[in-house]
């Protein structure tokens, strides 16, 4: 018998307003455990206000959040970090004037003092090993990185969180394709190497559906279509709004 993966993150009937204006009405998802999950929808659908609703940046006015089978609505954000969320947001917010290795242990500090230090550091070499242009530039400041390298440092500096969840706000925003196609080969990677769930905001439809399991494809605050990734790339709607071409960004 083929066993089928815990749904690791619920989010039921969301509905988030910024003031008086509603902007998620009703939003439901859910993500299993090792899955890569895409989130698609133009511009203003929604997509980062859900994010945010879910790891606790932003509440939410009705609805409810389960990870692991624990609700978390009303949960701090720091406090869904330590229960095994981690989240990279959009355009990255690293740190700009402290160092790269300053920037990833602030990623581990919540682990702390129950985690050693001697244990963090064997770790973040891991992440070194994973981004070795971040080994060679440890001691230089965040803010003097390329785009693509704040971006491996912001993800390094969630992994160093340890989650079992890790929330991807537009990881390729801004980046040449070369360098947003290494990023997300490696989140490909971090899935199979780390067994870390992921769920994934991503400008390019295409980019996104070929790496992830599943999607949801969000329009005006609304789940408009969901399916496994083949389903949805293949869907004429979706193809006509997203898929016109190898770039187009979602």
């Amino acid at each position: 018998m083929t066993k089928v993966a815990n749904v690791i993150l619920q989010a039921e009937n969301i509905v988030a307003r910024y003031g008086p204006v509603e902007v998620l009405h009703g939003i439901n998802l859910n993500v299993k455990e090792g899955e890569i999950v895409s989130l698609l929808g133009s511009n203003g659908a929604g997509k980062t206000t859900l994010l945010n609703c879910i790891c606790g940046l932003h509440s939410s006015k009705e609805g409810k959040v389960r990870f692991r089978g624990e609700e978390i609505t009303k949960v701090p954000a720091e406090l869904v970090v330590s229960r095994g969320m981690a989240h990279v947001p959009e355009r990255r917010q690293i740190f700009s004037t402290m160092t790269v290795e300053d920037n990833l242990w602030l990623g581990a500090s919540h682990r702390m003092p129950k985690t050693s230090k001697k244990e963090i550091a064997k770790e973040m070499e891991t992440v070194y090993q994973r981004f070795p242009i971040l080994a060679e530039r440890k001691w230089q400041m965040g803010g003097t990185l390329s785009g693509g390298q704040q971006q491996m440092l912001a993800i390094g500096r969630a992994l160093l969180s340890r989650p079992q969840l890790l929330l991807l706000d537009e990881p390729s925003l801004g980046l040449a394709p070369l360098i947003a196609k290494e990023i997300l080969t490696i989140v490909q990677e971090i899935r199979a190497e780390w067994g870390t769930t992921v769920l994934l905001v991503e400008q390019n439809a295409r980019a996104a559906l070929a790496i992830s399991d599943r999607a949801y494809v969000l329009s005006t605050g609304t789940v408009m279509l969901e399916g496994t990734s083949e389903e949805i790339m293949n869907d004429p709607r979706v193809q006509s709004a997203y898929l016109g071409h190898a770039h187009e960004a979602v």
